[in-house]
C-alpha cells in the first residue's frame, strides 16, 4: 500500500502521532506531580496492576521504582486493599495498614471515568502511626494553649466586679449603687465622679456587667497615662502606611476593640482639647476615623468616663469643652469619699484583713478597738486604696497576733492627737507637720503617683520628698 503525503492515511497517522505525544506529555506531567508529592503515592488500574508510583512510596516498600511498575499490587504490598477498592469503587480514607512490620495510615481513593472506576490512587499519610500520634498530641497542645490565651483575653476584656463586690452598706454608698444599677440597663453615657481611690473603676466594671453589653468587651483607657502624641492612635487606631514606623497590618484602636461593649475612659479631665473634639464626634456620630483611613468607621460602643476633678470648673477655665461635658454628663454618679461613709470602715477592715492574710501569708487574729477608733477618726485623703495600703503595712510591722494602735502609721495617730487638743489645733509643730503631710499627699494624688512631678510641684527635691514620705508614713 502506497501512503501518499497529505493523503487520508498520512493525515490519520499524523493525527494519531499528535494524540500519542499529547498523552505522553500528560503522563509525564502526572508523573512529575506524583514525584513532587510530599507523601507516598501509588496508582493502580481497576484490576490492581500498578500504573505509576513515586520514589517515596517505593522507598517505603524498600524497593526500586522499576521493580514495582506493572506488577499486581498484591505482589509488592502487604495487606493491600487497592485492588478491592478498584472492584467496589468505595473510597477508604485514613485506614491503618501494617507493611513490613510497620504501622502506617493509608488512603485509597477510586477515580471514575464515565461512571466506571478507571484507577485507584493510594497514599501513605503517615509511615509510622507514632508520627500521627505525635502530630495529634502537638495539635492538642496547641489547641489547649490557644484556648488558654483566649480565656485569659476574655477575662481581661470582661468585667471582674459586680455591684455585690462594692463593699459597704452606708446610705451614701447605697444611693449611688441603686442609681448605677438603674442606668446600667440603659445605653446612656455615664460620668463617674469621685476622689482618687474611691472605686470608680469598680463601678465601671459593675455597670458594664449589669448591662446588655455584659458579654462584650470592657476596654479600659487611662487618658492621663498615654502621651498626647499617641492618644489618637491608641483610641482610634491607624491604617497601613499611615505614618513612618506604622505596622504593615495597621492597628486597631481601643474603640474598635470595644465594639459591641463598653469603653471606660478614666481621668477624662486629662484628655487634650484636640482629642476632646474627636471624642465628641464619636458620641454624636457613633463613628471613628483611624489615622490614614479614607472614610469613617461605625462603632457600637458605650462610654463610661471618670474623673477626680471638677469638670465644670475646668470648663469655666477653658480647659475642657463645654459641649463634651454636657454629652458626658448625661448621668453622673458622684461616688462618696471614705470620710463621707465612715460607717463602712469596720466592714472594709474585716474584708481587707481577710484578703491580705491570704495574700501575704501573715496571720492576724483581729484589730484592737483603739486602733479601729483611730482609723475611724482619720480623714482618709487616699480613700479605700489608702485604707488597704495602711492595713497591709500593719501586717508587716505588727508585733503580736492582733493589730494595735501603735502598729498604725504615725500620721494616723498624730491626726487624732491634733484633733483632741484644744480647739483641734494642737501644738504649732504638729499643725505644721499635719499641713505638710496633707500637702504632700495632695500633690502625689494630683500627679497620679508620679513622685518626680509631685516634688517639682512642691518645690523640693525628689530625695527630700522621699524623706518626708518616710517620716510621715505616707502610703498614698
Amino acid at each position: 500500500m502506497i501512503i501518499r503525503r497529505n493523503g487520508w492515511v498520512h493525515r490519520l497517522l499524523v493525527d494519531l502521532a499528535g494524540k500519542a505525544q499529547k498523552v505522553k506529555e500528560e503522563k509525564d506531567m502526572l508523573q512529575t506531580i506524583i514525584d513532587h508529592a510530599y507523601e507516598g503515592v501509588l496508582i493502580v488500574d481497576p484490576k490492581g496492576y500498578i500504573l505509576m508510583a513515586n520514589e517515596i512510596y517505593a522507598d517505603f516498600l524498600g524497593k526500586k521504582l522499576s521493580e514495582i511498575i506493572g506488577k499486581h499490587v498484591t505482589e509488592v504490598i502487604e495487606n493491600t486493599r487497592m485492588h478491592i477498592v478498584g472492584q467496589t469503587g468505595k473510597p477508604e480514607i485514613a485506614q491503618m495498614q501494617k507493611i513490613n512490620g510497620r504501622e502506617m495510615i493509608a488512603s485509597r481513593i477510586p477515580v471514575f471515568n464515565q461512571g466506571k472506576v478507571a484507577a485507584v490512587v493510594g497514599t501513605v499519610m503517615f509511615q509510622q502511626v507514632d508520627d500521627l500520634f505525635a502530630l495529634s498530641t502537638k495539635m492538642e497542645n496547641l489547641r489547649k494553649e490557644l484556648n488558654y490565651y483566649k480565656d485569659e483575653l476574655d477575662k481581661r476584656l470582661q468585667a471582674k466586679y459586680s455591684f455585690d463586690t462594692i463593699l459597704g452598706s452606708s446610705e451614701e454608698l447605697e444611693k449611688v449603687k441603686r442609681l448605677g444599677q438603674r442606668v446600667a440597663k440603659s445605653d446612656t453615657t455615664i460620668l463617674l465622679k469621685g476622689e482618687s481611690g474611691t472605686g470608680k473603676e469598680l463601678f465601671a466594671h459593675a455597670i458594664h456587667r449589669e448591662s446588655y453589653r455584659g458579654a462584650g468587651p470592657l476596654i479600659k483607657v487611662n487618658c492621663a497615662a498615654i502621651p498626647d502624641a499617641l492618644l489618637e492612635s491608641e483610641l482610634f487606631g491607624y491604617k497601613e502606611g499611615a505614618f513612618t514606623g506604622a505596622k504593615k497590618s495597621g492597628k486597631k484602636g481601643k474603640f474598635s476593640l470595644a465594639n459591641g461593649g463598653t469603653i471606660f475612659l478614666d481621668e477624662i479631665s486629662e484628655m487634650p482639647l484636640m482629642m476632646q473634639v474627636k471624642l465628641l464626634r464619636v458620641l454624636q456620630e457613633k463613628e471613628i476615623e483611624p489615622i490614614g483611613a479614607d472614610k469613617p468607621e461605625s462603632v457600637d460602643v458605650r462610654i463610661i468616663a471618670a474623673t477626680n476633678k471638677d469638670l465644670l470648673s475646668l470648663v469655666e477655665q477653658g480647659k475642657f469643652r463645654h459641649d463634651l461635658y454636657y454629652r458626658l454628663n448625661v448621668v453622673m454618679l458622684d461616688i462618696p469619699s471614705l470620710r463621707e461613709r465612715k460607717s463602712d470602715i469596720p466592714l472594709l477592715i474585716e474584708h481587707f484583713l481577710e484578703k491580705l492574710e491570704k495574700e501575704t501569708g501573715i496571720p492576724v487574729e483581729g484589730i484592737e478597738r483603739e486602733a479601729v477608733d483611730a482609723l475611724l477618726a482619720y480623714s482618709w485623703p487616699g480613700n479605700i486604696r489608702e485604707l488597704r495600703n495602711v492595713l497591709e503595712r500593719t501586717l508587716y510591722v505588727k508585733n503580736g497576733p492582733v493589730i494595735t494602735k501603735q502598729d498604725l502609721p504615725a500620721v494616723i495617730g498624730s491626726e487624732v492627737t491634733v484633733r483632741e487638743n484644744d480647739n483641734g489645733a494642737g501644738t504649732l509643730k504638729q499643725a505644721v507637720e499635719q499641713a505638710e503631710a496633707s500637702a504632700i499627699r495632695r500633690a502625689i494624688r494630683e500627679c497620679d503617683g508620679n513622685k518626680l512631678r509631685a516634688a517639682e510641684r512642691l518645690g523640693i527635691s525628689k530625695s527630700s520628698l522621699y524623706a518626708k514620705i518616710f517620716k510621715y508614713q505616707i502610703t498614698e
